[in-house]
């Protein structure tokens, strides 16, 4: 479907949720598909999905995008491995919902750290690759959360409204060196991160009242934009967050 067979691409937090469901749409393509998660996370199952799929190749690795010396070995080992990285998708992510008065420090820093500190610094890690090969696609996953208001989440609102004015200052840095980058911003899945609250019915109906065509998106749904935005054909799209949210912000 899209021009990304045999393309190497790192994806962050692919143990479960939207990454595994955008590391098997990239499989389905015929990538190569680099998993990663922290420690101790299994990625054994997306490594599977993967290889169903049709993956080129599938590399799983561990990486904590919080630590830097994390990031710079999983880097490494990567571009040791294949000699280059085509594709990062940034879709590490973390969410705590708490009234506005209650959330600490500590909480307000651990949704930034992984958010929009570990993806920068995921970036940063593989630019000086991508600029040596003068081509490269830099994905983040971003979420309608960024453009319109979410009860109780500030930090997580904050975070991707940040990610999307973050991205395009680097699509400008980079545009030079034949990198793009961009983001996808879904609205609801049904991922671990957001299993629990839309298991509640009278949540789930609030959801979908906010979304016009009247359903959750679906993983791979998500994973097909990530696909062409990291694609041949997309080579002139950059600094852009596209929506997936069933017309939830038309509104």
């Amino acid at each position: 479907m899209f021009g990304i067979k045999e393309k190497i691409v790192i994806i962050t937090g692919a143990a479960q949720g939207l990454g595994q469901g955008i590391a098997e749409v990239f499989a389905k393509q015929g990538a190569i598909v680099v998993p990663t998660d922290r420690a101790g996370v299994s990625l054994e199952e997306t490594m599977a999905m993967c290889k169903k799929a049709g993956a080129f190749d599938v590399y799983a690795h561990e990486l904590d995008i919080t630590d830097p010396a994390s990031i710079n070995k999983a880097v490494a080992d990567v571009k040791h491995r294949y000699g280059r990285i085509d594709i990062l998708v940034n879709n590490a992510g973390r969410n705590h919902p708490k009234h506005s008065e209650e959330i600490t420090e500590e909480l307000w820093d651990s949704v930034m750290d992984v958010n929009l500190k570990g993806s920068f610094f995921m970036t940063q890690a593989v630019l000086p690759v991508m600029k040596e090969q003068k081509k490269g696609r830099i994905l983040f996953t971003s979420s309608v959360a960024g453009l319109v208001a979410r009860e109780h989440q500030v930090p997580y609102c904050a975070s991707k409204g940040a990610v999307d004015a973050m991205l395009r200052t680097l699509a400008y840095d980079y545009a030079a060196f034949g990198i793009t980058v961009n983001a996808v911003a879904p609205c609801f899945a049904m991922t671990e991160l957001t299993k629990t609250r839309l298991e509640d019915p009278s949540y789930r109906s609030m959801v979908l009242g906010m979304i016009p065509v009247g359903r959750l998106v679906e993983p791979s749904e998500v994973g097909a934009v990530f696909a062409f935005l990291a694609s041949e054909e997309a080579a002139m799209i950059t600094g852009q967050t596209i929506v997936i949210d069933g017309g939830w912000t038309i509104w």
